[in-house]
């Protein structure tokens, strides 16, 4: 009953103004859907990818960015980098299929005020957004623990919380199969820039070959 009452006060306002980014069209139509229904005064704008994001942050101030965390060319973490260094006015709420547990916390971290797997979207957005509307942050239960647990310092940290939030985007594209070319163009940097990406997450991982890099990202759900 209070997050009805929360979502009807926070409505009576005019003039918010949301940015979805996700590089699927029916992934965009249907949060565009949800987002109308419970705002309906609201102005949304969709882009496809990350570059979009930027321009658009760049020419408008948006109440909420709603982010795809993977899309091509920067991925969600490097938008909400950017958005906070930037435009630190502008909450960013990431969007992915992955795990919490492999992203949350690093989203946090990265700047956006939450934090919202796919799966739960089409129940939880709402909520979400208006979480961050208001200032607060939008995490479950489940990373709240995992935070709490962190603050002692003493969580052994897994090989893939190494690295940067780059090289874990640059991870998992090695780990699909993409080729060093292909990163390089994808995220338009030079071949020596990719190849020493790769280097540095093999040896911070500890992983001798991209084949090992591949069974850990399968072992460990970043290829789903």
């Amino acid at each position: 009953m209070k997050g009805k009452q929360e979502n009807l006060a926070i409505n009576k306002k005019n003039g918010y103004k949301f940015l979805i980014a996700d590089d699927h069209e029916i992934i965009r139509s249907g949060l565009q859907q949800i987002l109308s229904s419970a705002f309906p005064t609201a102005y949304i704008e969709m882009v496809n990818d990350a570059e979009g994001v930027i321009r658009k942050t760049v020419s408008e101030k948006w109440s909420v960015v709603i982010s795809d965390l993977s899309m091509p060319g920067r991925s969600g973490l490097e938008v909400a980098e950017y958005i906070k260094k930037n435009f630190p006015e502008t909450p960013v709420l990431i969007l992915s299929i992955y795990p919490e547990d492999h992203y949350a916390i690093r989203a946090l971290r990265a700047g956006a005020s939450g934090y919202l797997n796919k799966n739960i979207a089409t129940d939880e957005l709402v909520n979400a957004v208006t979480r961050v509307l208001q200032g607060r942050k939008y995490i479950s239960p489940e990373i709240a623990e995992n935070l709490l647990q962190n603050l002692d310092g003493e969580t052994i940290k897994a090989p893939h919380e190494q690295l940067s939030n780059r090289e874990l985007h640059v991870f998992k594209m090695i780990a699909v199969g993409q080729s060093v070319s292909e990163i390089a163009e994808h995220l338009s940097l030079s071949i020596n820039t990719v190849s020493t990406y790769k280097a540095r997450i093999l040896k911070k991982m500890n992983l001798k070959t991209v084949a090992d890099l591949t069974i850990y990202a399968i072992e460990n759900h970043f290829i789903l």
